[in-house]
């Protein structure tokens, strides 16, 4: 059996509990951040975090920090997280904050690699509906099969994989599609890629069906408002192996028919398994901020829509004028660099 490291951060008697349940019969071995990291490289690494009301623990801030000063710390290393809030805010932020941190220094994740609990636990209402048992059970249950997946996650790769590549921008001006069409003729000798445009056409954003209804729906790879993402994105996105998401910063926010696009994904998630689809994504700011949407994406497709996170998920570029982003400098050794690293991550 796989050990784990279980790195802990800000101990409380609830994330003990939940520890406990989860780790029963596994192999690992247990430490505190606060003390002293041992080698994370190579390691399948359990952050287990507990959260007070205002979230800005100097511990956690620590940790965060010390992933970020060291690029290399997790070369080669499976993270996954449990957090577990004093309050109902932050536990999403911290981590978000901390696997894009981990994820910059090498650390790949599985999908829906996060287990959070705020306060109250009434973030596990439905949860606990729908396992038929109590909040603090389903909280566990959750925790045990996360340490679960952890262990077993071991992406296939293909001789010939598929590769969705997935924009909404402007060819003749966008910077982040001119970076992501570079990055596509790289890997396009190795890789089956399609491409999907949302730039034409109306992109409804999702309405907030019901479960119920948005599962009638998703049993027919269908959604309420139809169109281009049921005709063609949901068939790509059951197809690929992995997606190549282009975002461009638009007032610090991925733009308005790439979020229609992830809200819509819930039909998809309903009944297919994304677990080991890779996400990886070109991210272009005008001016800063790239980090606040390479988060986004982290938020709203790994740890809630269950793509797989490989390590470096994302190229990011500071560019304002068109044609800026491909002038520079050191951006063709960049591109060179993240092709070989989805290559790596895709091939046989």
């Amino acid at each position: 059996m796989n050990s784990i490291l279980v790195v802990t951060c800000n101990e409380s008697e609830r994330l003990n509990e939940t520890l406990s349940y989860a780790l029963e019969g596994t192999v690992y071995e247990r430490v505190d951040s606060a003390v002293a990291l041992p080698q994370l490289a190579g390691r399948r690494v359990l952050f287990a975090i507990g959260l007070s009301e205002h979230g800005l623990d100097p511990a956690v801030v620590a940790l965060i920090a010390y992933l970020r000063q060291n690029s290399d710390s997790m070369q080669s290393s499976t993270g996954a997280i449990i957090i577990d809030g004093a309050g109902e805010l932050y536990t999403k932020q911290t981590a978000d904050m901390l696997v894009l941190a981990a994820n910059l220094a090498g650390c790949r994740f599985p999908g829906k690699p996060l287990v959070e609990a705020t306060g109250s636990l009434d973030n596990w209402n439905i949860q606990s509906l729908r396992r038929g048992v109590s909040l603090s059970g389903a909280y566990h249950q959750a925790a045990r099969e996360l340490v679960e997946r952890l262990i077993r996650f071991d992406p296939q790769k293909k001789a010939r994989p598929k590769v969705l590549l997935l924009h909404a921008s402007d060819r003749a001006t966008s910077n982040t599609l001119q970076i992501g069409m570079r990055i596509s003729e790289k890997i396009a000798p190795y890789c089956d890629i399609h491409e999907i445009s949302l730039i034409n056409g109306a992109i409804f954003d999702c309405r907030g069906c019901s479960y119920k209804t948005c599962a009638h729906f998703a049993r027919q790879n269908s959604c309420f408002y139809g169109g281009v993402i049921t005709d063609d994105v949901y068939p790509a996105i059951n197809e690929c192996d992995a997606l190549l998401l282009l975002c461009p910063n638009y007032n610090d926010s991925v733009s308005a028919n790439i979020l229609a696009f992830i809200n819509r994904l819930t039909s998809v998630v309903v009944y297919n398994n994304l677990y080991e689809k890779l996400l990886y994504s070109v991210i272009v700011s005008g001016y800063s901020g790239s980090d606040i949407i390479a988060q986004q994406v982290i938020g709203a497709l790994c740890l809630n829509k269950t793509f797989a996170l490989p390590p470096r998920f994302c190229l990011m570029q500071t560019a304002n004028n068109p044609g800026e982003a491909m002038q520079a400098e050191g951006i063709e050794e960049r591109i060179d660099q993240f092709a070989t690293r989805m290559l790596e991550s895709l091939r046989q």
